[in-house]
């Protein structure tokens, strides 16, 4: 919202030059309007028991350095692969402005819960490999692929999980692969994942913090639900802004694995101790620009300008008595106030409009895709699911042809017969 209003202000044609607020901006603002303040609403959610893991952590470290140590073993070549699950349509905490006396924490959303799991694979080297989504389902659907997704693959199971035959088939074709080229497997221990794996520790995360957001901007646009059809166009974003080569690299070094640094690790497991939390060093704010006035008065069209243009006015009316003078101050003043409250509107409704427009050209494209069965593999690609499209077109476009064929016909006269 500010950010907005900030480029809605600047009289830079390009606004490359502006920068985002910073994080103290909002105490800023909590300062100039004492009547409000800011509280994040969160979901309730689960605390993981802690468990006794130092010395599965330690024997575990042991044992994959004599991996690592190895000199054929290169970072791009270490892998970590994981399973997480995603709530479709489960939105996350945000910060509000409320009233004072206003006592809730919480929100009312449309909640559809249907589970989607995404099994990603990262590098140490930063990068990641092309996920596998398995959609809560017994068949592939054609509307649910309609936004492009080159080289994913897709399978289904009862529940959206992980099932046993998902996992077969995850183990037969990897397992044969690893095998083939001697690649060693490693497994890490139970209770543990929180603290050794990156995916993790540093990835899933910011995954589902993307994710949620592309939500959030969903429900802007008007959708109350969520659903299948929408889930890789919000998705694919996600994965982009989240599994960064920065993201992945934090996340196995916080892992204790590259640089191999097990003390990173075996420090950061729960005993009974307070922890002091650190002084947060708080940048210094930028000082303000003084406004330049324009020469002639011309019609604003920014904030700024009518700002100037208001101190031009207030310059003007010193020759005034005080009487005058204080009455058109007064007046003024309102008019001002007017007129910032209509260019901050402006503002915010041409970015709402703007992302009305891209819900409705992505909505076009599912309206016109009929939910059609595509195939009953248990994993396809999305490769798969494009030809099966293509052969299922073609099949369709073969019967209107010959639908037409046999309606051009002329029918036998009685005469005749």
């Amino acid at each position: 919202l500010a950010f907005c209003i900030a480029r809605q202000r600047s009289d830079d044609p390009t606004k490359n030059a502006l920068k985002a607020p910073n994080k103290n901006w909002s105490r800023a603002f909590e300062r100039r309007h004492p009547e409000l303040k800011a509280r994040r609403v969160r979901p309730i959610d689960w605390k993981r028991h802690d468990k006794n893991i130092y010395n599965k952590v330690w024997e575990w470290f042991g044992v994959i350095r004599n991996v690592l140590d190895d000199p054929a073993v290169l970072p791009e070549n270490v892998y970590n692969m994981d399973e997480t699950g995603v709530m479709l349509s489960m939105l996350g905490s945000v910060k509000v402005l409320v009233g004072k006396d206003d006592s809730r924490d919480y929100r009312g959303v449309g909640i559809k819960r249907t589970m989607v799991t995404a099994v990603e694979c990262i590098s140490a080297d930063g990068r990641s490999l092309l996920p596998l989504i398995i959609w809560p389902a017994s068949t592939h659907r054609d509307n649910w692929t309609t936004y492009e997704t080159p080289g994913w693959h897709y399978g289904h199971s009862e529940n959206g999980y992980n099932d046993s035959k998902v996992n077969l088939e995850w183990f037969r074709r990897v397992l044969e692969f690893c095998f083939q080229n001697k690649i060693v497997l490693c497994r890490l221990p139970s209770h543990t994942s929180h603290k050794l794996q990156p995916c993790d520790v540093g990835v899933f995360a910011p995954l589902k913090t993307a994710y949620r957001d592309q939500v959030e901007r969903l429900y802007r646009r008007g959708v109350e639900t969520v659903e299948k059809s929408h889930f890789t166009s919000l998705y694919d974003p996600a994965r982009r802004t989240a599994l960064t080569r920065r993201n992945i690299k934090s996340a196995w070094a916080a892992s204790g694995l590259f640089p191999f640094n097990p003390q990173r690790v075996l420090e950061g497991i729960p005993k009974p101790a307070v922890e002091q939390p650190g002084l947060e060093v708080v940048p210094p704010c930028p000082q303000e620009e003084v406004l330049e006035s324009p020469v002639t008065p011309v019609t604003p069209v920014t904030t700024d300008a009518l700002s100037s243009l208001h101190n031009l006015i207030k310059q003007d009316t010193c020759g005034l008595d005080e009487p005058r003078r204080q009455r058109l101050e007064r007046h003024v003043e309102k008019l001002a106030s007017a007129a910032r409250i209509s260019f901050a509107k402006q503002t915010l409704l041409q970015a709402h409009n703007g992302l009305l427009i891209k819900h409705n050209n992505e909505s076009k494209v599912r309206r016109s895709t009929r939910s059609v069965v595509l195939g009953k593999a248990k994993v396809m690609s999305y490769e798969d699911l494009q030809d099966a499209r293509a052969k299922r077109a073609e099949k369709e476009k073969a019967s209107v042809d010959k639908l037409k064929v046999r309606r051009g016909r002329k029918r036998k006269s009685a005469a005749q017969e």
